[in-house]
């Protein structure tokens, strides 16, 4: 049975994966196309989420075929932690890179491009929103590798949310720098969470209970 609740897992984070994909390279292009930065930005933060669900999707096929070999089927369990302990980290760097960024936007102020912006903040949502329905995990708390990729789209939806609320309210009252403080309260909250995963999936690897 818990054989194919992995196999069900990694089917889940390989449409998450595609999905995301797809969402980049669209953004991408429409960036390089409108000559708009914001586009640009977003489609390649999105990429590093592929980078990271695509590290956990990778896990999965391992674990599977490993798990053809009984001599290493004991040991395979350690590949989705050891998968989650990268995405926490891979989490952890992307939460400072942002409030970096954040930060130093506060002392260099850019004109901001609001409608396209607000168009990239609200696509970025819906894809994450979608992604997390795939990824929940209901009662499998014992997959860290899951968990990760669930806590990825997660930190990418709040993200979007922020950015949303951040624009219109930079927009309608003319407040640039508020979406810039929304992005480093996003990133503290990222952060937080990055560093329960690396605990959660830190144990996991000593096998400390």
């Amino acid at each position: 049975m818990k054989h194919n609740k992995k196999n069900h897992n990694e089917d889940k984070t390989l449409w998450v994966v595609i999905i995301t994909a797809i969402t980049m390279v669209v953004e991408i292009v429409f960036g390089l196309t409108t000559k708009s930065m914001a586009l640009l930005a977003d489609g390649i933060h999105m990429g590093s989420h592929v980078l990271a669900i695509g590290l956990s999707w990778l896990a999965y096929v391992a674990v599977r075929k490993i798990a053809q070999n009984d001599n290493l089927n004991k040991n395979s369990s350690k590949i989705l932690s050891l998968s989650g302990y990268s995405s926490g980290l891979m989490l952890l760097f992307f939460a400072f890179v942002i409030m970096i960024e954040a930060t130093e936007r506060l002392f260099n102020p850019e004109i901001i491009v609001y409608n396209e912006a607000i168009l990239v903040a609200v696509i970025g949502l819906v894809v994450n929103i979608a992604s997390a329905f795939l990824l929940h995990h209901d009662n499998d708390h014992a997959d860290i590798n899951i968990k990760a990729a669930y806590v990825h789209v997660i930190a990418d939806a709040l993200t979007s949310l922020s950015a949303i609320f951040g624009l219109i309210i930079a927009l309608v009252w003319n407040i640039p720098y508020i979406d810039t403080i929304a992005a480093i309260l996003s990133s503290i909250i990222i952060i937080k969470w990055a560093i329960s995963l690396l605990k959660e999936s830190g144990k996991a690897l000593l096998d400390i209970d």
